[in-house]
């Protein structure tokens, strides 16, 4: 387990911490815990607030959280260790090792129906999967259009199935759009860990804790919590309403996203948010992603990850919450281009993600930081939290370095 003891002094997170304990105050979070690196050195640790309300049970850095998509960061770098073997080519077609995802179908703009495409003028490869510019949808995010309404009926969350089972529902519905040409999150993760199953013969989850999970210490990571460690899962909340975060009001809601998850094994190793973890093991996890010591990837790879793989005028784009200027993607996570008024603005080439629960990591190569927050709040992907935190973050740091200097 990676130890969390600050090793530099010097930054001054008050301010952090006021602000972080104002959203438990009101209501708005139920418990928070970050760290914080200059380098690969800690400058700070820190948890405010509640593991389980209710109980009073406060947040301690071992707590367990569902951390959701940062599950994808894990599922990228299983799929990155396998092009550096040269098992696969991030331009090679999905077809090459799943065939029935080849000879896709694509919906024509404006489509009513499953049968108004037209033929896909390309192959899905699989940096467009890492990328999430395949085409492929996710069915939560954008409800009643004709894709959601199919993906949901044929039951393509379901954890009682398998991630070749999904494959299948997959390949029997078209895309959204033409390969490489736009930008939706999506479930290519998912169909990146069935890729990582193709190839190395293992099962995801054995091949993850093989080859990332066991190297790093990682030792709370995984699908399931042990019924010795359940009484370090974090409880699961509820905003009062989950277009307005700042609404105050928390309901109790661990049997999200499904009765018993994480509390027992089911077939569906969800690749692209299934996954439990610590703030020791996503530390760990960072930093094996960080120069100065030994790293996951090799450098070359961890930089082309860290790239833009999106053209130069396409940016994300949440269906729930429009295009997101300044935005855009590498082969594991998001990248900031151009800083918004919420970002500070040292924030540019910042790569980042976050899961839906308030879970979230960032790396800023300019700065020289990385961070990682962790929440367990249900989300429309981002709060107001994280905004403000990695503000006054970027700021302390800015400040602690000034003042050595």
């Amino acid at each position: 387990m990676e130890d969390l003891k600050v090793t530099a002094s010097g930054y001054d997170f008050k301010p952090a911490r006021a602000a972080m304990q104002r959203y438990i105050d009101g209501n708005l979070l139920s418990g928070i815990s970050w760290a914080v690196m200059v380098g690969r050195d800690l400058v700070d640790v820190n948890c405010v607030g509640w593991a389980d309300k209710e109980a009073q049970t406060a947040l301690r850095t071992d707590h367990i959280f569902r951390v959701f998509s940062n599950t994808k960061l894990i599922t990228s770098c299983a799929a990155l260790l396998l092009f550096e073997e040269g098992k696969l080519g991030l331009d090679d077609p999905i077809e090459k090792f799943i065939p029935q995802l080849g000879n896709r179908k694509v919906l024509r703009s404006g489509a009513t129906s499953l049968d108004d495409t037209e033929p896909a003028k390309s192959s899905i490869t699989i940096r467009q999967l890492l990328s999430h510019s395949s085409g492929l949808s996710y069915g939560f995010f954008d409800p009643g259009t004709v894709i959601f309404k199919a993906l949901n009926e044929r039951g393509v969350h379901n954890p009682m199935t398998t991630l070749a089972q999904m494959v299948d529902v997959l390949a029997d519905l078209p895309l959204i759009y033409q390969p490489g040409t736009s930008w939706e999150y999506s479930l290519a993760i998912d169909v990146v860990a069935r890729l990582v199953e193709v190839i190395s013969g293992q099962s995801f989850d054995t091949f993850i804790k093989a080859r990332i999970l066991d190297p790093l210490g990682m030792v709370d990571t995984g699908f399931v919590v042990p019924e010795k460690d359940q009484g370090r899962l974090v409880a699961y909340y509820a905003g009062a309403d989950l277009m307005d975060p700042m609404k105050p009001g928390l309901t109790r809601t661990d049997n999200a996203p499904f009765p018993g998850a994480y509390l027992r094994p089911v077939a569906r190793l969800n690749g692209g948010g299934g996954l439990v973890s610590t703030m020791p093991d996503m530390v760990a996890l960072i930093r094996s992603l960080l120069p100065g010591g030994k790293t996951l990837l090799k450098p070359e790879t961890i930089a082309q990850m860290m790239t833009n793989q999106l053209p130069d005028d396409q940016w994300i784009r949440f269906a729930m919450m429009g295009e997101q200027p300044g935005k855009a993607h590498g082969l594991a996570g998001g990248l900031i281009l151009k800083p918004s008024a919420f970002d500070h603005p040292d924030a540019s080439g910042e790569f980042y993600w976050g899961g839906v629960a308030g879970t979230q990591w960032w790396i800023s190569p300019k700065r020289n930081m990385a961070g990682v927050m962790m929440a367990q709040r249900q989300m429309a992907f981002v709060h107001p939290f994280s905004f403000e935190f990695k503000r006054l973050a970027y700021e302390a740091v800015k400040q602690g370095a000034k003042a050595v200097a």
